[in-house]
């Protein structure tokens, strides 16, 4: 198996996963199998009970893990299907090594995180990569591991030992590290300043890493002085210097690795050159270029709660790409916090209220995505009610599909007060209702999860058109309240 390691330097945010998946694309392009993993230091045993705020998209996989977003790019990159154990968390780790230790498989022996905890990583690293991720027997050829968080983070210091070890133990010819950093323009002057990178790579070499290609983040191109600097202090070869500067949509990225001949340089330090072939990225040329030229946008309005955080509904977005661009048309999103839409907000903010409406009513379409606790709950309400009058097309994703049935409840079948048991239990009208598999007493991995068959039943319903008349779906879900089947009016 071969490695590709990505880490970052000098701050966090800087696009590693993009970056990760994007090399993806290109070893993929020259004929090899990819897989990845996503290891994320945190504590939590995964992002399921991690608000939106603070960590972005919980991302579901089709085993039901809920995982960072990244794995959603790495999914959509890269076309492969995922498990769990693609994300390690320090949780994980944790959590094995000291169930290992109440079974006492370590025969006595003091417990400690060098070798216990590194050694616990690598042989996940060493057993995940051999679990083929693309429909095909056997494992992939190479496997992308992306380091969460910077480079001198205090919680991925064992992951750096671990990989550190990994490096050393599977040879030179089998492991490549690409650093992720940033190249920060100060001031009028322009200049582009390699030191915050200088000083990244010598921390990085310092815990025993050596990285042999840098990818540097920049507004604009680098420049061939500062690409000389950084070779002469960091101890690359300029050509294993890449420059991942602004672009106009994510896919010009693997193009713009590829016109750098990153996969050469990775392919060589892989000893890969003899079984490659020239990178064809025909298809990801035409996307990038559809993107780039369409002129014709429609506006969609998006009701929901994590507004403040575009990332908190990043595969919701990517979605609406997608769709748009098989129907040539740019989407323009009008984020749209639920809570504005009502009526005490009138009272506080009235700003906030009448800007929120001004936008829902420009909208040609309104979309309401998932979400949990009763906050918003309301405005979603009066978003939906506002669509389903007034015949503008209305997307419920989970909880916004069962704001559409208390609305439709409400307003139409004339159960005043109905609601799901989610925001009322004492409801005279639960037209949503808790799942008998779920849990009201633990909160991590006991919703509905991971990818479910729903068969249709009759061949000529509207749903059953709009997915073009096929037996059955397989869809992701992560909800633990579902409709009721039958509804009385109390």
């Amino acid at each position: 198996m071969k490695y590709v390691l990505v880490t970052g330097g000098v701050v966090s945010g800087l696009g590693k996963g993009v970056t990760a998946s994007s090399l993806g694309v290109v070893l993929k392009a020259c004929g090899l199998r990819v897989t990845s993993i996503k290891i994320d230091p945190y504590l939590n045993m995964d992002a399921g009970t991690m608000s939106p705020f603070e960590h972005g998209e919980v991302f579901v996989l089709d085993d039901g893990g809920e995982v960072d977003l990244d794995l959603g790019n790495y999914e959509r990159f890269l076309d492969v299907t995922l498990t769990k154990e693609n994300n390690i968390t320090t949780g994980k780790i944790y959590q094995s090594v000291l169930e290992k230790e109440r079974r006492g498989d370590y025969l006595g022996k003091t417990v400690q995180v060098v070798p216990h905890i590194t050694d616990a990583i690598k042989d996940w690293i060493e057993s995940v990569a051999l679990i083929p991720v693309d429909g095909k027997e056997g494992p992939a050829d190479v496997c992308v591991i992306e380091l969460g968080g910077t480079v001198g983070d205090i919680e991925s210091m064992p992951f750096i030992e671990a990989l550190r070890q990994l490096s050393f133990s599977v040879g030179q010819d089998n492991f490549c590290l690409i650093h992720v950093s940033l190249i920060p323009v100060l001031g009028v002057v322009g200049e582009q300043k390699t030191k915050p990178t200088q000083h990244s790579v010598r921390e990085l070499r310092a815990l025993g890493l050596t990285p042999q290609l840098l990818a540097c983040r920049s507004a604009q191109p680098l420049l061939d002085n500062t690409k000389e600097k950084l070779s002469q202090f960091c101890h690359v070869p300029v050509a294993n210097i890449l420059n991942i500067h602004d672009v106009p949509n994510i896919w010009h990225i693997p193009l713009l690795l590829r016109s750098q001949n990153a996969h050469y340089s990775i392919l060589k330090q892989l000893d890969l050159l003899s079984i490659a072939t020239p990178p064809d990225l025909e298809a990801w040329t035409r996307m990038a270029e559809t993107f780039d030229n369409l002129t014709d946008s429609v506006r969609i309005a998006m009701v929901g709660k994590y507004v403040g955080l575009t990332d908190s509904y990043l595969s919701v977005v990517k979605a609406l790409l997608h769709a748009c661009i098989s129907c040539s048309l740019k989407p323009s999103i009008d984020w749209i916090a639920a809570s504005d839409l009502e009526d005490d907000t009138a009272q506080l903010t009235p700003e906030a209220h009448a800007a929120a409406w001004k936008t829902l009513r420009n909208a040609e379409c309104v979309l309401v995505p998932g979400g949990f606790g009763d906050r918003g709950v309301r405005g979603m309400i009066l978003a939906a009610k506002y669509a389903r009058e007034n015949n503008v097309p209305y997307l419920g994703i989970c909880l916004g599909m069962q704001i559409s049935v208390i609305e439709y409840a409400r307003s139409v079948l004339g159960f005043e007060r109905a609601n799901s048991t989610e925001f009322d239990e004492q409801t005279p009208n639960p037209v949503v209702i808790f799942m008998p598999e779920g849990s009201r007493t633990h909160m991590g991995s006991t919703m509905r999860l991971g990818s479910r068959r729903t068969l249709f039943q009759t061949p000529d319903c509207v749903t059953s058109k709009l997915y073009d008349n096929p037996q059955y779906v397989d869809e992701r879900h992560r909800h633990r309240y579902e409709r009721k089947k039958i509804l009385s009016i109390a």
